[in-house]
């Protein structure tokens, strides 16, 4: 690991910021998810293939193991439109409270990628988890499709995420991102056709969605990709966690301030919402081994 350099960890935070400013993106276009998705996937697709031939990132074909990225690219795909439909009949705070659900599904698909097994700790994490997802489900009623389609999502983004997870140990993460958004593109592009939707409506976009859908595949997915993996040089996994684990946090804030009384939520959300928060600071802290050291450290 290169030295310390205290300007990544203001970039990780911004990066972090950014992901978290994507919900309010998505409540913001009025384009359909899947189209949104589409447009998204194949800015990013062209953002990154232009960095990688302008910087020779990529050495390797991209047909070398195309079939498994394509389909973590329909994966990726998947998690997306989940998403943006979830903010589109609920609101940011639902979503983003029950995106977090993911480090729950993430503890359970480890083991079954990485052949372990599932420690007493995750499945008291998980259960903590549950209990948030509980409170919101009790105190939302209103939004209970919205947080079906949020929990989706989450299912997505842990497949995923497990999945690169195993990929990115044997090749270039560029060329893994590049394939995933190009499979995507590919991927959406046929769903539309299926149902219909590859025509004209495709381009037929308000404005101001163009301007969000360009800030969402430029700054949000490419620029965010990038700078991500630069600032994995010299920070720790454990510090990109943790600072991860506050896009959530970053989302709802942003939220309330911009969208105001639609995202004034029951006591019974934030009390759920901290569970689920609180079980991935906790999880960090596990997997870091610093619980241990906090809990029983001298004086």
């Amino acid at each position: 690991m290169k030295k310390y350099n205290p300007g990544n960890l203001f970039l990780l935070h911004l990066i972090v910021f950014i992901w978290g400013f994507t919900g309010i993106i998505g409540k913001l276009i009025e384009t359909d998810s899947d189209i949104l998705v589409w447009w998204r996937m194949m800015i990013a697709s062209i953002s990154i293939g232009l960095f990688v031939y302008l910087t020779g990132k990529i050495k390797k074909s991209l047909l070398f193991r195309a079939h498994k990225y394509s389909l973590i690219g329909l994966v990726i795909a998947a998690h997306w439109i989940t998403f943006f439909e979830a903010i589109k009949v609920s609101n940011v705070s639902v979503t983003l409270a029950c995106l977090s659900a993911s480090s729950l599904f993430t503890a359970l698909l480890e083991p079954l990628f990485f052949k372990r097994r599932v420690s007493g700790m995750e499945i008291f994490l998980g259960s903590l988890v549950i209990a948030g997802l509980g409170l919101i489900f009790s105190f939302e009623t209103e939004y209970k499709l919205g947080i079906v389609l949020a929990l989706s999502s989450a299912f997505f983004a842990s497949l995923f995420t497990v999945a690169n997870g195993v990929m990115i140990k044997n090749d270039n993460p560029y060329r893994i991102s590049l394939v995933e958004m190009m499979a995507g593109v590919i991927g959406i592009g046929i769903w539309l056709a299926f149902k219909g939707k590859f025509d004209m409506r495709i381009i037929r976009i308000p404005a101001m969605d163009w301007f969000w859908i360009g800030i969402l595949g430029t700054i949000c997915t490419a620029f965010a990709f990038v700078v991500g993996v630069k600032v994995m040089e010299t920070l720790t996994p454990f510090t990109v966690s943790l600072t991860i684990n506050l896009e959530p946090v970053y989302g709802i804030i942003l939220a309330f301030f911009i969208f105001g009384s639609s995202e004034k939520m029951s006591w019974g959300f934030y009390v759920g919402a901290v569970l689920i928060l609180g079980s991935l600071y906790i999880n960090a802290l596990v997997r870091k081994g610093r619980l241990k050291t906090f809990l029983f450290k001298k004086g």
